[in-house]
């Protein structure tokens, strides 16, 4: 009943704030600076007239808000998200150019949907999320909420106080009404209720309706249980990392950005942008900090090719500089070569004009997770600031809530401008029709969040928390050292609790080799287990097989699919082969790159797969895995070494360094440290020491061969002819 009454209250217009109809979501003084510097500024002169190009072919077509019918990608649903992208341009055009035929198209598009959105009911297509109205599921009607009324605001002064009435009552106040109605949709701690929170309460500045305002900060029933700025206190940690990932963090962005840009212009006393020690700026820098070349880490339900050139992305750095001054922002923007149609954007393009933009401070990081980052953490190891400098990504996160994938202590590499060690992200075709609506495939649950589907443990052919969500929620890693400067840079972590009575622990050492040559990387996974098992150890790569040492027995006439379950019967195995004196390795190559796999792990198998098996729709990318996998083992170690090698120039037909330069990775054990032995061609040699204590700054002493090491802090590294730790 109470939300019953609270949508009866929306209908009829209760407010506190002051009757007028002026723009409140970008003031009139701010259209006339855009409009009078706009063709000073080359960027926002291009996006003001591409709009131009774009809302000119709008009016021309004429208006056409169809009844839906379809799901995501379909003719009605590409309709009404072509609407409010329309909308929301014309209204930024008629206060920029005074160009009335602008104004009338918004509101003739907004009259027609007062006469739709009256008549309809559930989605005749709604699936498994919360139904919308326009749209399949409810998220998408938020979506079309947050850009409309930003082109209602800018046109609703001028309209005739018939017209406002009816388009007030008739599309904002019956969307808000039955956004708020819906508890699970707007009630929540989640992307799609935030997207909800900014829709209604934008539409609250704008309608001068001051409770929409506080259901949408506080939650419907006010209490402040729930509501964006909940959301701002849970759904990121301290340092701005979003719970689902950084490609949920780049589509919830657009929603906490906007929305807090309104509180600030209507109510700066809340001063939003320094609510929770400055979160919606932390969180739009820790956005671009977890990409590479501009693509965001595809960790958890994520689509790889997801890239800062986003509109969420134009406008978080239009407005995580208009409100921090944070010149590196207007490099991000020099990269995207577009900006906001908004006077945050126009102040991006205006600097960007005037030369004042600085390199972004791309650089190793540690993004603690949780509330109050106390839930693992996303581990960065950058060898430098440039696009194609390598980066290591160390998954040591909590779940992500439902987009997260089963993959505790999982790892990425990107070396060269390319993904090396790969996610394959979500099994899912945005907003293609014939894909299931876009929706995310049946192959999302039986391959891409399985654990075998990432490059970490797999015990028993089963996945992390036998892929329930509930127990995978309360267990997070512990990040336990990380170092991200130095010639030896790292990440430990350590989980408990995916397996029963299994704990397992990852290093992964970035190491420079003092050349102009991309670092090695050394992965150390240890197990400690207790009863007999199965482990197996996947790396997923990106690139073709060139060379390797291992005696392979190929499977040429057929493929045998590797289990039945658990992501494993979506693999064909392509060969198998020993660990010969518990050694191996594989070359292949990327883009003119060749990299060198090489491993250690006494008695283990390696397994050469594909993924793609029983899949007869075609839902999976055909992506090759190595699978290292001990069976019989309580305790174990895997350790692993990549390397970046030599060149192949296809124009000039020529090959450099295909060799690998490693001649050998051993390990050993002292005095409760890992030590494992690189040997390089010339007689050289690196040490890299990994203790099992790794409290900050503790002094280690171990002898090993007749050799003394010595270092502090969790890592030490030592070259030929050194003992002391670096």
């Amino acid at each position: 009943m109470k939300y019953i009454a609270l949508a009866l209250a929306l209908l009829l217009g209760t407010s506190a704030f002051a009757q007028n109809a002026a723009p409140v979501l970008a003031s009139a003084d701010a259209y006339r600076t855009m409009a009078s510097g706009g063709a000073r500024a080359p960027l926002f002169a291009r996006e003001l007239a591409s709009a131009r190009r774009m809302v000119d072919a709008g009016i021309r077509a004429g208006i056409d808000a169809p009844v839906p019918k379809d799901r995501g990608g379909g003719p009605t649903h590409e309709r009404h998200k072509a609407n409010y992208k329309l909308i929301q341009s014309a209204g930024a055009l008629y206060r920029l150019t005074s160009d009335k035929r602008y104004a009338s198209y918004v509101r003739d598009m907004l009259l027609a949907y007062a006469k739709l959105y009256p008549t309809l009911g559930k989605h005749p297509a709604a699936a498994n999320q919360v139904p919308g109205r326009l749209f399949w599921q409810s998220l998408n009607d938020s979506v079309w909420l947050v850009h409309a009324i930003q082109g209602y605001d800018a046109v609703r002064a001028d309209l005739t106080p018939a017209e406002r009435k009816t388009i007030d009552d008739d599309v904002f106040r019956r969307m808000a009404a039955f956004l708020t109605g819906e508890p699970t949709t707007f009630d929540r701690i989640h992307n799609h209720s935030t997207w909800a929170n900014a829709g209604v309460g934008m539409t609250g500045y704008v309608l001068r309706d001051k409770i929409l305002v506080e259901q949408a900060l506080k939650g419907s029933d006010r209490s402040g249980k729930v509501g964006f700025l909940r959301q701002l206190d849970l759904l990121f940690s301290p340092d701005g990392y979003y719970a689902e990932g950084p490609y949920y963090q780049r589509y919830a962005l657009q929603p906490f950005v906007v929305f807090s840009q309104a509180i600030a212009d209507n109510e700066p006393s809340r001063k939003i942008f320094e609510y929770r020690d400055g979160i919606v700026l932390k969180a739009i820098r820790t956005a671009i900090q977890t990409t590479y070349a501009g693509a965001f880490f595809p960790i958890n339900d994520a689509m790889p090719d997801k890239t800062l050139r986003t509109e969420e992305l134009y406008q978080g750095v239009a407005i995580g500089y208009a409100a921090s001054g944070d010149t590196g922002l207007l490099a991000i923007a020099e990269w995207q070569g577009q900006v906001a149609l908004s006077p945050q954007g126009f102040a991006v393009a205006r600097d960007l004009a005037a030369g004042k933009a600085k390199p972004f401070a791309f650089a190793s990081t540690l993004l603690r997770d949780g509330p109050d980052g106390r839930d693992g953490a996303l581990a960065i190891l950058r060898s430098g600031p440039q696009d194609k400098a390598q980066v290591v990504v160390a998954k040591n996160t909590a779940q992500g809530m439902g987009h997260g994938h089963f993959d505790k202590l999982n790892w990425l590499l990107y070396d060269n401008g390319n993904a090396i060690v790969t996610d394959y992200g979500a099994a899912r075709f945005l907003n293609i029709e014939a894909k299931d609506g876009g929706r995310y495939l049946p192959e999302n649950d039986s391959w891409a969040q399985q654990t075998v589907a990432h490059n970490t443990l797999v015990v028993n052919e089963t996945s992390h928390f036998d892929t329930k969500l509930a127990p995978a929620e309360k267990a997070a890693p512990v990040q336990l050292a990380f170092q991200g400067e130095g010639p030896a840079r790292y990440s430990i972590g350590e989980m408990a609790g995916a397996y029963p009575g299994v704990v397992f622990r990852r290093a992964l050492v970035q190491i420079d080799m003092g050349t102009k040559a991309s670092p090695l990387v050394l992965d150390l996974l240890t197990v400690k287990g207790g009863a007999k098992a199965t482990y197996d150890l996947p790396l997923h790569f990106g690139g073709h097989i060139i060379d390797t040492d291992l005696k392979l027995a190929p499977n040429v006439t057929t493929r045998p699919v590797l289990g039945k379950a658990n992501g494993y019967q979506h693999l064909w195995v392509d060969a198998t082969a020993p660990l010969v004196n518990g050694q191996g390795r594989v070359t292949w190559i990327n883009d003119g790159r060749f990299y060198t796999y090489r491993m250690a792990a006494a008695g283990a198998q390696v397994i050469l797969a594909e993924s793609g098996a029983n899949d007869p729709r075609f839902n999976l990318r055909r992506e090759p895995v190595m699978i290292q996998r001990l069976t019989g083992a309580g305790d174990a170690a895997f350790l692993s070494l990549i390397e970046p090698h030599g060149r192949y120039d296809a124009s000039s037909e020529t090959t450099t360094n295909s060799r690998s330069a490693v001649t050998g990775l051993t390990m050993a054990e002292a005095g409760g440290a890992r030590i494992a032995t690189i040997a390089l061609t010339g007689g050289r040699q690196i040490v890299i020491a990994i203790a099992a204590d790794t409290t900050a700054d503790k002094a280690h002493s171990v002898t090993v061969n007749g050799r003394k090491l010595e270092w502090r802090g969790a890592v030490g590294r030592f070259d030929a002819g050194s003992g002391a730790g670096k």
